[in-house]
């Protein structure tokens, strides 16, 4: 198995859990301060892993348009987690991430359009079974 899949797992298996700790952490807080903890916590460790991860010397590989795109990347992830978190205080754990994860449907799409990534049937087959699943699940 090549590595990135293991990573791609071990990324889906935090995933899965943090749905659920983080829906426990909310309880008797407001969806806002619970992303402000979690958010100042997920802060503390990125620069510990950076500081134990990163040479030194890659920080002079940075250009403008590595900036750019991170900085989009971080509005992104922004609008992601305050409506996550907003969704995750009101509803169900596995509605929300089904939902949450219909994402991936919209990263086909972009990477489709912006970085010309191929969609193939299997792709296509894909997304609608994620769609199909979202329906499923979310009806009541």
């Amino acid at each position: 198995m090549e590595r990135w899949v293991i990573y791609a797992i071990i990324s889906m298996l935090f995933a899965g859990f943090t749905s659920v700790v983080a829906k426990q952490g909310l309880v008797g807080i407001s969806a806002e301060l619970g992303l402000t903890v979690r958010t100042i916590f997920v802060c503390i460790f990125v620069m510990v892993f950076a500081a134990l991860a990163v040479d030194p010397a890659e920080i002079k590989s940075l250009q403008k348009v590595n900036f750019a795109w991170l900085a989009f990347s971080a509005i992104t992830t922004v609008g992601s987690w305050v409506f996550y978190y907003k969704a995750l205080k009101l509803g169900d754990v596995a509605t929300v991430a089904l939902i949450d994860k219909g994402s991936v449907v919209i990263a086909i799409l972009l990477a489709w359009w912006l970085l010309k990534e191929a969609i193939t049937l299997r792709l296509v087959i894909g997304a609608i079974l994620i769609v199909t699943g979202l329906f499923v699940i979310a009806k009541k």
